[in-house]
């Protein structure tokens, strides 16, 4: 039986972890790591950067960062930290979308959940919502919970429940990019820019000159040049300060119409199974997470 080709199976896997995910958590992350990345999961003396995020899952449970990880109650973390919100405006919060009262939002406006990822909806026109359709969607949404998963402990305690944000494109563009930087006890080292979203998503990483990296993380790198935001000594300010005191985490920023707007804490990249590209980088990265117990 050729089992490398069905773990390839993205169905399959899915179920699999399904079935398994009551496990204890150490046992199920050597099971999903091996299922993920094809590779043993060393939690005793762990040296790679992947290894080392499922390291901080089973010996640093810290539930205060579910706040850090809930889109709504992050907000009050970012005025702590910056001394004001530069999250995208909020307009409104609900528990279930069949609460929502679509007559108090403008016509363009942005749904999603406040504790996955993955659940954004684009709404560019009220009018043309197929509510059945979102209905469906999100009632699927709020029952996940990354941490039975993926044992992303900050995700085990947030309440699930649908945000509306303000729609916002900068000008003369479609999209807004965002700015992924990877912090280690407070300082950025290396960041990356996720494009053509759409199609064929493509990762180009930076270090903090904003030289282009040979690096390859789940996708290829664009292959086109990328320009440097305009707010990116701005953005690697933010991230020093909104990283402070932490291991390991990814900040992530937009630059709309020359302002910075903040994305979201990110503890776990990848869920901790995205490993890097060549090698050296798994361990450089890795190098400079503490796994000293204090």
């Amino acid at each position: 039986m050729d089992y490398k080709k069905i773990f390839k199976d993205k169905e399959f896997r899915l179920k699999l972890i399904s079935c398994l995910k009551f496990m204890p958590t150490k046992p199920y992350l050597k099971l999903l790591y091996k299922i993920k990345t094809g590779k043993k999961l060393n939690l005793k003396t762990p040296q790679s950067f992947t290894e080392k995020l499922n390291w901080l899952k089973v010996n640093e449970q810290n539930y205060k960062f579910t706040d850090y990880v809930d889109k709504i109650k992050v907000r009050e973390i970012l005025k702590e930290k910056l001394g004001e919100d530069i999250a995208i405006p909020l307009l409104g919060k609900w528990e279930r979308y069949e609460d929502i009262d679509f007559s108090t939002l403008p016509d363009s406006f942005v749904l999603k959940c406040n504790h996955d990822s993955g659940s954004v909806k684009i709404i560019k026109n009220k009018n043309e919502i197929n509510h059945k359709e979102l209905t469906k969607f999100f009632k699927a949404r709020l029952k996940i919970n990354l941490f039975s998963i993926s044992r992303e402990y900050p995700y085990k305690f947030v309440k699930p429940m649908i945000m509306a944000e303000k729609y916002m494109v900068p000008e003369n563009a479609n999209d807004i990019e965002d700015y992924k930087f990877f912090c280690f006890n407070g300082k950025p080292e290396i960041m990356f820019i996720a494009t053509d979203r759409s199609k064929d998503v493509k990762f180009d990483f930076f270090d903090m000159n904003f030289n282009h990296l040979d690096i390859e993380n789940i996708h290829p790198s664009s292959g086109k040049a990328i320009d440097k935001p305009l707010t990116f000594d701005k953005m690697k300010e933010i991230a020093t300060k909104l990283s402070q005191g932490l291991k390991f985490v990814r900040i992530d920023l937009y630059e709309i119409n020359g302002e910075v707007y903040f994305g979201e804490f990110t503890f776990f990249h990848g869920g901790g199974f995205w490993r890097f590209k060549p090698e050296e980088w798994e361990q450089k990265l890795g190098a400079l997470i503490d796994t000293s117990k204090e």
